[in-house]
C-alpha cells in the first residue's frame, strides 16, 4: 500500500503513491499534473538513498510530496507586518494605499477603463489626463506627466532637456557636488545622467557650493541647471548651498531651465501635522523651478509612480519623447494615484484617510497601547526563553525622507535569557517570526529584537499570526 510504513529499498510506483489517501487533498488543491511532478521529484531525490542500500518508506515519500506542493504554491508577494521602525520601508513596499485608492485600483483591474479614451469627444485621449489636472491644482504647476517611478522621471526629464548632442558632444547639466546623491540599489545621479546622454558638470565642494560656482560653470554647451534635494542624508557644520529661488534666478538669467529632483514628494506642510518640515512641490514651483520630479509612493502616500510637474512647454516635450511610452504607468496605478491625489482636496480629513500620514503622526502613547495589547501573548510564548518588554524608541520616515529627524515610538523588545548562545536564540526567534503566516519583520539592536509598532494599527491581526509561532532550537 502507498501508506505502508515499512521502509522500502527500491523506488515505488509513482501511480501507487498518487493513489495514497494522504495525498488526495493535495491533489484536489494543486491538481493531478503538479502532484505527479511532486511525486516524481521526491522519488528522484530519494533514489540516492536506495542506491546506497538505504530505505525510505512510502508514507515519508507521500509527506514529502505534499510538502513540496505546499511550498511550491506559497506566494512570494506576501503581506508582512513592518515592525522595523522604518515607516516607509523600500524593501517592504513603501507607502500603503488609502482605502479609496485600493478601491479605485481594484475597479480599474476588474473592468475596462477610459484610459486613453476621451469620453467627451469620443476620440483618443492621453492617459496623463486622469491625474494631470489634480497635480496642477495641488502644486501650482502648468502641466504634469506621469511615469513609473521617480528614477524614471529624472531619466525622462534629463533625456528630453539635455540629451541632444551639440557639435558631437553631450550637453552639460550643472549640479552641486554636494547633491550627487545615491539612493537605494546603488542608483546614482551621475549614472542616470550618463544613461540620459548628458555630461555632468560638478560645481562647488561636498560641503559648500555658492552661486558664483554655478555662474562660472555655465557655458554655451549648458542645457540645464539641476538641484537634487538631499532627502536621504545630511551634511552639518561648515556648509553652504544655493536656495531654489536664487538658483532659479541665475538659471533664468542664462536662459536655462532649472530642474529640481525633490524625491519624497510632500504635497502638504508636514509641520502642520507635528512632523519635521519637508519642502513641498508647491513651494518648489513657486520658487521658480521649471521642472520638479517626485515620487508617488513616499510622502505623497500613493502607488509607485514618478511625477514630473512644471512648465507647459517642457512637459509637452517630455510627452513626445519615445522614452515616455517605455516608462508610462498602467491603468491600476493611475487610478490609484488619482484617488490618492483627490484626498488632498480635503486637508482637514487627510490624516484620517491617508494611511501614510496616519502612520507618521501616531503618538507614542497610542503605540504603547498597541504594545500593551500584544505583550501578554508574546511574553507567554517566550517564557523561559526570552524576556519581552515595552520600551521607547524612535521611528524614521524612510524612503529617503528626513534622514536625521526621528519620530517618538514604542516597541516590544525581545532579549534572550541566556547570555551564552543568546545570539543563536535571537536568530531563531527572528527566523520564526519570518516563517509566520503573516511574517513579522523587526530589527536587531542592543542585544535584542525590536518590534517597533508604529505601523501596526490592528494588534489582533498580528496576534492571529503570532499564534502560529514555533521556536526552532538547534
Amino acid at each position: 500500500m502507498p501508506d505502508d510504513p515499512q521502509p522500502r529499498r527500491t523506488p515505488p510506483s509513482v501511480d501507487a503513491l498518487l493513489r495514497s489517501p494522504a495525498l488526495a487533498e493535495a491533489i484536489r488543491t494543486h491538481g493531478a499534473t503538479h502532484a505527479t511532478d511532486a511525486v516524481r521529484a521526491v522519488v528522484e531525490a530519494a533514489r540516492a538513498s536506495w542506491t546506497s542500500g538505504g530505505a525510505v518508506d512510502d508514507a515519508t515519500l507521500v509527506a514529502r510530496a505534499a510538502a513540496w506542493l505546499a511550498a511550491r504554491d506559497v506566494r512570494r508577494a506576501r503581506r508582512v507586518f513592518n515592525c522595523t521602525g522604518t515607516t516607509l520601508h523600500t524593501n517592504l513596499g513603501r507607502a500603503p494605499l488609502a482605502e479609496s485608492a485600493i478601491a479605485a485600483a481594484v475597479d480599474a483591474m476588474r473592468h475596462p477603463l477610459a484610459l486613453e479614451y476621451d469620453l467627451a469627444s469620443g476620440g483618443r485621449g492621453d492617459r496623463d489626463d486622469l491625474v494631470e489636472a489634480l497635480v496642477i491644482e495641488l502644486t501650482g504647476c502648468e502641466a504634469a506627466t506621469i511615469v513609473n517611478n521617480n528614477a524614471a522621471a529624472v531619466l525622462l526629464a534629463l533625456d528630453t532637456l539635455a540629451g541632444a548632442a551639440v557639435r558631437g558632444t553631450r550637453r552639460e547639466v550643472v549640479v552641486s557636488r554636494g547633491e550627487l546623491i545615491e539612493i537605494g540599489g546603488a542608483f546614482r545621479v551621475p549614472d542616470i545622467m550618463r544613461r540620459a546622454g548628458c555630461k555632468l558638470v560638478e560645481v562647488g565642494t561636498t560641503n559648500r557650493t555658492h552661486a558664483r560656482d554655478y555662474v562660472d560653470a555655465i557655458g554655451p554647451k549648458t542645457a540645464l541647471v539641476m538641484k537634487a534635494h538631499a532627502s536621504n542624508y545630511t551634511i552639518e557644520g561648515f556648509v553652504a548651498s544655493v536656495g531654489e529661488a536664487e538658483l532659479a534666478t541665475l538659471a533664468h538669467a542664462a536662459t536655462l531651465p532649472l530642474m529640481i529632483d525633490l524625491g519624497a514628494g510632500a504635497l502638504v506642510a508636514l509641520e502642520d501635522h507635528g512632523l519635521p518640515h519637508e519642502p513641498t512641490v508647491r513651494e518648489t514651483i513657486a520658487a521658480g523651478a521649471d521642472v520638479v520630479t517626485f515620487s508617488g509612493d513616499k510622502l505623497l502616500g500613493g502607488p509607485q509612480a514618478g511625477i514630473i510637474a512644471g512648465r507647459r512647454e517642457l512637459i509637452a516635450r517630455m510627452k513626445k519623447n519615445p522614452l515616455k511610452r517605455c516608462l508610462r504607468c498602467d491603468k491600476a496605478t493611475l487610478a490609484a494615484l488619482e484617488a490618492t491625489l483627490a484626498l488632498y482636496r480635503e486637508p482637514e480629513r487627510l490624516r484620517e484617510r491617508l494611511t501614510t500620514l496616519r502612520w507618521l503622526t501616531r503618538s507614542r502613547d497610542e503605540i504603547r497601547a498597541t504594545a500593551a495589547a500584544l505583550l501578554p501573548a508574546f511574553a507567554s510564548r517566550l517564557d523561559g526563553v526570552a524576556t519581552v518588554d515595552i520600551e521607547d524608541c524612535a521611528s524614521q520616515i524612510g524612503s529617503g525622507a528626513q534622514p536625521v529627524d526621528r519620530l517618538p515610538s514604542a516597541a516590544l523588545v525581545i532579549r534572550p535569557l541566556a547570555v551564552r548562545g543568546g545570539g543563536r536564540v535571537l536568530a531563531a526567534i527572528e527566523s520564526g517570526l519570518r516563517a509566520l503566516p503573516v511574517p513579522i519583520i523587526g530589527r536587531t539592536a542592543k542585544g535584542g529584537l525590536w518590534l517597533d509598532l508604529r505601523t501596526v494599527e490592528e494588534p489582533e491581526a498580528l496576534l492571529a499570526s503570532w499564534a502560529a509561532f514555533v521556536l526552532q532550537r538547534t
